[in-house]
């Protein structure tokens, strides 16, 4: 039977949707566990899935990555939150295995529920750097970022 340290770091992001989807938002959860880190994820409000068309990306499923710097501010309504910088990949490994490459975000009806485990960092390692869901579906092999397209949403990653 595993047991829990409960003075084990934990922390959370709220997630706000920018210009190009103000409807979105949740909560993220980390909480250092046993050998790495579990992750609880609700979002609300994602953009309904949209096949690629006419050599455009599709719509979802939802790419979702912690970004380097804990900065969310807009900026360019068109291409929002660049101030959160590229995906955090602290030991320089090629795109697909940057240790914040997450699970995309699948949408059902808007929502987005899920919760899964990395011993790739710890939530010390993680606490001022910024979560960012994308536009379309990270391909987690074309460099440096998996071609998710835009971002929607951003949040800062906050000791609880």
């Amino acid at each position: 039977m595993l047991e829990y340290n409960t003075q084990l770091s934990k922390a959370i992001a709220y997630i706000r949707g920018g210009p190009l989807a103000p409807q979105l938002q949740g909560i993220i959860v980390f909480r250092d566990v046993p050998n790495g880190v579990e992750i609880y994820v609700h979002i609300q409000g994602l953009p309904a899935y949209q096949p690629s068309q006419s050599g455009k990306s599709p719509i979802g499923p939802h790419g979702f990555h912690i970004h380097e710097f804990g900065n969310c501010n807009i900026g360019d309504v068109e291409e929002p939150f660049l101030s959160a910088g590229g995906h955090w990949n602290p030991d320089h490994q090629p795109h697909g295995n940057h240790a914040g490459d997450f699970p995309v975000l699948f949408s059902n009806h808007g929502t987005a529920k899920m919760s899964f485990f990395t011993n790739r960092f710890t939530v010390n390692d993680i606490i001022g750097k910024s979560i960012i869901i994308h536009e379309s579906p990270d391909d987690y092999r074309t460099q440096p970022a998996g071609n998710s397209g835009k971002r929607l949403a951003c949040g800062i990653i906050q000791q609880l």
